[in-house]
């Protein structure tokens, strides 16, 4: 049996987040010594190892509960788990996609970046204004772009000197 700070310890779960998972229901509650202490089983440990390696995977309390109790009835088909999978990896394949497109935005904002002061910096210009992105990256664009005056102007008069004649930013001729 392993106290409290041993289990973290060993399963490099921290004290809180163990007794967080008791309070969600993904691991019961331990028998505790006279002095109120939790004591935790080999099998308490092979479950917390069991919740951090699904976390680290990504994985939602959701389905880290849904996996246990898989865990908890081996004789039921796992079909479940499957599906609990493959519906993960869809959604860490959505957000791989869409991380690239936010490097390839920020790339094409550095590589634009001439210097100078901040009054003339594409970078700043681009963050106030969604439209002088290249590519869709998951940012709410507003319905009124908002001038530093503090008055609506038209995104194509939005842009800065410099990015009209260049187009979208990312056609500087600098590379």
């Amino acid at each position: 049996m392993y106290v409290i700070g041993q289990a973290a310890k060993i399963t490099g779960v921290k004290v809180s987040t163990i007794r967080f998972y008791e309070q969600e229901g993904l691991l019961a509650a331990p028998p505790r010594t006279e002095s109120g202490r939790r004591l935790y089983s080999d099998s308490d440990m092979r479950r917390l190892a069991f919740i951090r390696h699904a976390r680290a995977l990504g994985f939602e309390l959701g389905d880290i509960r849904s996996l246990l109790d898989l865990d908890d009835h081996p004789d039921r088909p796992c079909n479940e788990a499957d599906l609990i999978t493959r519906a993960h990896l869809k959604d860490v394949e959505a957000r791989l996609a869409q991380l690239m497109s936010l490097r390839t935005e920020l790339l094409r904002m550095v590589s634009a970046c001439e210097g100078g002061t901040a009054a003339r910096c594409l970078i700043i210009e681009t963050l106030a204004d969604h439209s002088l992105c290249q590519d869709e990256h998951g940012a709410n664009e507003p319905l009124v772009n908002i001038s530093k005056k503090g008055r609506p102007r038209d995104r194509l008069q939005g842009r800065s000197r410099n990015a009209s004649k260049r187009g979208k930013l990312g056609h500087s001729a600098r590379k």
